[in-house]
């Protein structure tokens, strides 16, 4: 099973914001789940521009963030992350109190996917149980340090172990668990 660059988020929860954002950019509706793709980190410039931490791949498939609440007019690299510039947003000070805000978009939106890859945010939160099929816990988060994704597992007392995200280690999953081989697990 191979794993094409991560398009969605690395973490499940952003750091949150400062400041309260305003009304309608942090809410969402309950029912599809929302994927994190960048997060606001600062204002740029005195004409509301913002710097993103982006978590994707590119941004420019997306026009449309939080159910709409912020409409992307243009993205560029920048020293610092990526600078954006949204319609909603018009001077520096909007775009400060915005700092922390979460760009999310529906899953549904996410492009699919070939046979044997994923999303982190489709892995982060399941279960996790051995081969042999003692409960584990569940995936806590996804690593990546260069030679490929490694899933950091949390046991139900707090502990953690890791274990590479590959065929050998996690030879199937689902939408509901993933089964980790017995070899693998600390």
């Amino acid at each position: 099973m191979t794993t094409r660059p991560t398009k969605a988020s690395l973490r499940q929860t952003p750091p949150k914001a400062e400041t309260t954002p305003p009304t309608g950019t942090a809410t969402r509706p309950t029912g599809e789940p929302h994927v994190t793709l960048a997060v606001i980190i600062g204002a740029h410039g005195i004409t509301g521009e913002v710097r993103l931490k982006v978590f994707a791949d590119d941004l420019s498939d997306y026009r449309s963030f939080n159910d709409g609440a912020l409409t992307l007019k243009s993205a560029r690299d920048g020293s610092n992350g990526v600078i954006a510039r949204f319609a909603e947003i018009t001077d520096r000070n909007a775009a400060e109190a915005l700092r922390g805000t979460e760009l999310t978009v529906p899953r549904s939106a996410l492009p699919p996917l070939e046979e044997g890859e994923y999303y982190h945010a489709d892995i982060i939160g399941l279960s996790a149980i051995a081969s042999d099929g003692e409960e584990l816990g569940q995936v806590a988060l996804i690593e990546n340090f260069g030679a490929g994704d490694v899933l950091e597992i949390e046991r139900p007392d707090g502990r953690r172990f890791m274990v590479p995200m590959n065929a050998q280690a996690v030879p199937e999953w689902d939408q509901d668990r993933l089964i980790v081989e017995r070899a693998f697990i600390a």
